[in-house]
């Protein structure tokens, strides 16, 4: 037999014995052997790695194969800017084994403890797995993605240990942009109810010219009027008591929330169809050009508006429907009556300064603002599309065809960039402000409540009516909260409260100092009446 096949007979052997016999020539070998004698030492522990055993019997000198790490995720681990539509992905040092990257062994978390769902795909010449969200990702969430142990690389070799990383969300620009023009223009096919049924169509034309319509609250785009309109308006030839300067501008799309439908009839401009957006009562404009008419201030609750008077403007009401409706008041609205017949109208809420608030409504009934777009969308509005909410027993389906759903990403994602207003120079008293911190933090206790950096605690838990202050409320009216899901309300956010008096859910509280004192003594706090208006100032400063 020649050396190399006596070599590669030995070496089978110690295969076959666990490397335990591999041996230099002892007492009693042929001498022959002796190229073998110093060989087998030296090769035995390279060559052993072709064995099945592991080595030990060499004391160890064979080591496992490393374990495949990861090298860049996108987005980067702690980034801030990750957007809400982007996919996740994860690179690694060598050639994974695809069947083993899938959504059970790279997760995410948006936030952590909130599972994502979506798809995973592994490209191998780049060595990276990608997960792509079934939705946007909320905007403002700090997300957490996972690749597990599960994971392994092509030769089955799985990972050290589950690897994890972090980054926060924000909301892709594009998405905005769509969502801000669903936001102010987009009827949801709502003419169905406010053309077909209520007839305003025929109540504007007939009645409505522009100054009856500031009178009521409505508002004017001023970036939406042309040169000449704008001149026109200043030096008097555009009449603003003619309903023909109306159905200008709304053919003009510069009516703020209201979409009108302009035909020529006749050789005139007519209004044959109208309809109501998101805008009508959450948008409002900064007077720049007269009160009433400016540039637009999108998430502001238009206090101003009177939706009851609007409404019962129309034909198609009975005279007791027309009576309560009317009865509500400027800036407020009740988005329960059609349901439970009661009246009790609500202020209309600021749409600003949401981003990172899981309840966003009064009462909290749903986690995110797409809950209450569709809510309004369908219910209120009319808008054509479907919804249900098992806590109320309600279920309505406006219209055949859905147009409110594929809407209500974007048009969320734009609602959480509109952020609360700061204070206007000047409108605070910065030393009472000062002092008021302290008494927010300390002795009044509006920290309790009022925490965290939008200064509301509606995250982690909602309370029972019997802990506000606003509660009970006017004489025979119940409860507003035991008309919606919950039958509890959420704190408030606090930024940007000097905007939109009057306070509380319904506006029983005139002013900032109103809402001290009604604390004061519901709490028994102890406050004096210069601790309360130091208080006022600092949620003034907010």
């Amino acid at each position: 037999m020649s050396t190399h096949s006596r070599v590669s007979s030995s070496i089978s052997t110690a295969c076959d014995a666990g490397g335990g016999g591999i041996q230099a020539r002892g007492a009693g070998q042929p001498r022959g052997r002796g190229a073998v004698r110093w060989l087998l030492p030296l090769a035995a522990g390279a060559l052993l790695a072709g064995c099945g055993g592991d080595g030990n019997g060499l004391g160890g000198l064979v080591t496992p194969p490393a374990p495949p790490t990861v090298t860049a995720t996108v987005p980067a681990a702690d980034s801030s800017d990750a957007l809400n539509t982007a996919a996740i992905s994860v690179s690694f040092d060598r050639s994974m084994d695809a069947a083993s990257l899938t959504a059970t062994s790279f997760t995410l978390a948006c936030p952590e403890g909130t599972p994502v769902t979506g798809t995973v795909t592994y490209t191998d010449a780049s060595h990276t797995a990608t997960l792509t969200p079934d939705a946007m990702l909320p905007a403002a969430t700090t997300c957490t993605a996972t690749v597990t142990t599960a994971a392994k690389d092509s030769m089955g070799v799985p990972l050290a240990g589950n690897f994890s990383w972090s980054f926060s969300t924000t909301v892709d620009p594009a998405v905005a942009a769509e969502g801000q023009q669903i936001f102010r223009y987009d009827t949801f096919g709502d003419e169905t109810q406010w053309s077909d049924t209520l007839r305003m169509h025929e109540v504007i034309a007939a009645a409505v010219d522009p100054t009856t319509a500031l009178s009521v609250g409505l508002k004017v785009d001023a970036e939406a009027l042309p040169a000449a309109v704008v001149a026109g308006i200043q030096d008097g030839s555009i009449s603003l008591t003619s309903t023909d300067t109306t159905i200008a501008l709304l053919k003009l799309n510069a009516v703020v929330g209201v979409k009108g439908t302009v035909e020529s009839v006749n050789g005139k401009d007519t209004l044959t169809r109208v309809g109501i957006t998101c805008a009508l009562c959450h948008s409002t404009v900064d007077d720049s050009f007269a009160p009433g008419i400016g540039k637009r201030l999108d998430g502001w609750p238009n206090r101003d508006l009177d939706p009851g008077l609007i409404i019962s403007l129309s034909p198609a009401l009975t005279p007791a429907q027309k009576a309560v409706y009317a009865s509500w008041g400027k800036g407020k609205y009740d988005p329960r009556f059609n349901f439970d017949g009661i009246n009790g109208p609500q202020v209309i809420s600021p749409a600003f300064g949401l981003a990172g608030i899981h309840k966003v409504t009064a009462t909290g009934d749903g986690d995110e603002i797409a809950y209450w777009n569709r809510y309004v969308g369908v219910t209120q509005m009319g808008g054509h599309g479907t919804f249900t909410e098992p806590r109320l027993g309600i279920s309505v389906t406006n219209g055949t065809d859905d147009l409110i759903s594929s809407k209500l990403p974007a048009l969320q994602a734009y609602q959480l960039t509109l952020l609360a207003p700061p204070p206007p120079a000047g409108s605070f008293d910065m030393a009472a402000a000062a002092r008021g911190e302290a008494l927010f933090n300390g002795k009044a206790g509006c920290v309790g409540c009022h925490s965290g950096p939008e200064f509301t605690d509606a995250n982690e838990r909602l309370h029972d009516p019997s802990e506000v202050a606003s509660e009970p409320e006017a004489a025979g009216v119940p409860s507003y909260a035991s008309r919606t899901a919950t039958k509890q309300y959420r704190t408030a956010p606090l930024r940007g409260v000097w905007q939109h008096p009057p306070y509380f859910h319904n506006g029983s509280a005139a002013t900032l100092a109103d809402v001290v004192a009604a604390y004061n003594s519901k709490k028994s706090l102890g406050l004096t009446s210069a601790e309360i208006q130091d208080v006022a100032q600092y949620l003034k400063s907010l």
